[in-house]
């Protein structure tokens, strides 16, 4: 009879990308609140807290994007490589800044791409970004005046336009225990 294997107690990182108001920061804490419940050391690094924490001197560039990214990398490499897991919430809209965080990690690293159209971002839109920037007050909105590059090849799709939070959780959770990182999931 076969043995099932135990979760990993390592650390590693799932980096959540997608428009503003994807979801990315409530997936996260959701999936974060679960992981907690089994014992887990866990940290989510919102990629807005660290901007205005440790970032506050950059932009919306390109450049200035893709600094906040290796940073939040950096920061997420010292995390997991001591045995916590890492959820990135991070718009990320650039594949370079997508592989250069995958190539540093170091350790276990998962891209989440959640696909939502920019027209249920935009219904969304909770913090009113898009509201602003229809407006003009904000320059650079992802997905607005602003590129995001669909990932290549990102190792989950999650389809955060059309499941609702615990659906996109379960979605998540399930696809870290078959990568044996958490325990499985009850049956639904």
């Amino acid at each position: 009879m076969p043995v099932p294997e135990t979760p990993s107690a390592g650390g590693f990182i799932v980096w959540i990308e997608g428009l503003p108001c994807a979801g990315k920061t409530t997936l996260a804490g959701a999936v974060a609140e679960r992981l907690r419940g089994d014992g887990r050391k866990v940290e989510v690094l919102d990629g807005d807290e660290v901007r205005r924490l440790f970032s506050p001197e950059l932009g919306y560039s390109r450049k200035d994007r893709e600094a906040h990214a290796r940073r939040v990398s950096y920061v997420a490499r010292l995390l997991a490589r001591n045995g916590v897991a890492v959820l990135v919430a991070m718009i990320t809209p650039y594949e370079t800044s997508r592989q250069a965080a995958r190539a540093a990690a170091g350790q276990a690293f998962y891209e989440v791409w959640l696909r939502c159209p920019v027209e249920v971002c935009r219904a969304r839109d909770t913090k009113g970004l898009y509201a602003t920037a229809g407006k003009g007050g904000v320059a650079k909105l992802t997905g607005v005046d602003d590129p995001f590059e669909e990932p290549l090849a990102p190792d989950l799709v999650i389809d955060t336009g059309r499941l609702d939070v615990a659906q996109s959780a379960r979605r998540l959770l399930e696809y870290l225990a078959e990568k044996h990182l958490t325990p499985a999931l009850a049956p639904a």
